[in-house]
């Protein structure tokens, strides 16, 4: 995956994967949509359906692994958006919030605190419902993603 743009996309649950097919396409960025149960993908052999296994974290694990500089996940899971910004990726969520080295230790202990409410009986609520206004953010977001990644030397090599 060294020097190419990568887009690893933590599929389970993901709303805005119409949106990453499109951008990747337009870009001519592989992506791998990593899910542990079949979902339809676009027939492009750019883009490529990773099927795990089932289990806790199987799926993250598979991300992080290849997690790299150059490469953007896709998730709203913040512990494996900690795990892939330790390793040099770009991380985004749904809504186009970027988890970064700055921000994420605040979104690991803000996640903790509310598991903890929960578990204690508090009702927390969840979400707020995902808006055209989240998808529009999501969509600047990843494009200002590739484009800061393309600046840094990444997606230029040719061939395959």
């Amino acid at each position: 995956m060294s020097g190419q743009i990568v887009i690893l996309v933590d599929a389970d649950a993901c709303p805005v994967k119409d949106e990453v097919y499109k951008v990747a396409a337009r870009h001519g960025l592989k992506t791998y949509v990593v899910a542990n149960a079949p979902i339809a993908i676009p027939r492009d052999p750019s883009i490529e359906r990773v099927l795990v296994g089932s289990g806790l974290n199987v799926a993250d694990d598979w991300i992080a692994e290849r997690a790299a500089p150059g490469t953007i996940v896709i998730t709203a899971d913040i512990p494996l958006a900690d795990r892939a910004i330790k390793a040099g990726a770009d991380v985004l969520a749904p809504n186009g919030r970027a988890f970064t080295a700055d921000s994420i230790g605040m979104a690991l202990a803000t996640r903790n605190l509310m598991e903890e409410l929960r578990s204690a009986g508090a009702v927390t609520g969840g979400p707020p419902p995902f808006s055209r206004s989240d998808r529009s953010a999501f969509l600047s977001a990843l494009d200002q993603s590739i484009r800061r990644l393309k600046r840094r030397g990444f997606g230029e090599e040719t061939g395959g």
